[in-house]
């Protein structure tokens, strides 16, 4: 590999959010050196370093003037020049994995100077959203599985949801926030999660509080067994007094005139005019006796 050290090398470092299962091409200047004037480039040696997390680094070479290609741990066939490397030396990785997270450099050493192209590659991963009713009226909503790690917020707004994070390994991040909802009056929430590659909502109906409900059965079931149990007693109590109030009825003028027995009797024998009238009656009775005995002595 020939560089010119005469020269300083000149650096270019730039990110590149790639959707997953997307292609991506990352360039390399070969028509003209990155510098204002646009110095003509006459390419000796272009080389391609990949670092990818947890594999060892992958150099793709190309030399010019012996039209050579190298290869050195290059084991991913969807990493691969756009076309001929002495036509283009671009890069092209298609379609993109999580595993093609990392750094790509780009070198090339000229007869105008050395040039190197950073570029990061981030994959990113749309998250798998779901939103379903755990208990009662408790709402989860997940982002699963999304890189980054995806936001979530709630409609109407809550900021005292539980929210929790679990990192996996190959890099994603599972976002899930649970929101329980007391208040009768909110009949529908929307969870809206957003994301670099896009945001996304779902929207949920309430189901009635089951325990207001259970509550309200339970009452409604009492009721009922104490109309049962206490109906059949409350008719015979009820039938009881009408049947007291009918008898107490019949046997009033009775008792009445049993009262009013020895008022007569003492008025009989108390009234002055009773007496009188009663001598009358037995002196008249006595002069009818003697005027009969008379009659029969004649």
């Amino acid at each position: 590999m020939i560089q010119n050290s005469s020269v300083p090398l000149s650096e270019v470092n730039i990110s590149v959010p790639v959707v997953m299962d997307t292609m991506a091409v990352l360039r390399c200047p070969h028509g003209c050196a990155p510098l204002p004037s646009c110095t003509p480039l006459t390419r000796v040696v272009t080389t391609w370093k990949i670092s990818l997390r947890d594999k060892p680094s992958c150099t793709k070479a190309y030399r010019s003037d012996t039209d050579e290609t190298k290869e050195i741990n290059c084991t991913d066939d969807r990493i691969t020049w756009v076309s001929r490397p002495e036509e283009n030396p671009d890069l092209q990785i298609g379609p993109v994995a999580i595993s093609h997270d990392g750094y790509y450099k780009c070198t090339i050493a000229s007869v105008g100077g050395n040039f190197l192209h950073e570029y990061h590659l981030q994959v990113l991963v749309p998250p798998e959203v779901t939103l379903f009713l755990s208990r009662n009226r408790t709402v989860v909503c997940k982002a699963v599985a999304g890189k980054p790690a995806a936001h979530i917020s709630w409609t109407p707004e809550r900021d005292d949801c539980d929210t929790k994070e679990d990192y996996w390994a190959n890099g994603t991040v599972t976002v899930q926030s649970t929101c329980a909802w007391e208040d009768p009056n909110v009949t529908a929430v929307t969870c809206s999660v957003s994301h670099l590659t896009g945001n996304k909502s779902l929207c949920k109906k309430l189901l009635p509080d089951t325990n207001q409900l259970a509550k309200l059965h339970i009452i409604i079931i009492l009721i009922v067994l104490i109309l049962i149990i206490v109906g059949p007693f409350g008719f015979l109590t009820i039938n009881c007094c009408r049947k007291c109030k009918v008898n107490k009825t019949e046997a009033s003028p009775v008792f009445e005139e049993d009262e009013m027995q020895p008022y007569a009797s003492y008025t009989e024998k108390n009234n002055p005019l009773y007496d009188t009238t009663n001598k009358v009656k037995v002196s008249q009775e006595l002069q009818n006796e003697v005027d009969l005995t008379g009659l029969h002595t004649l």
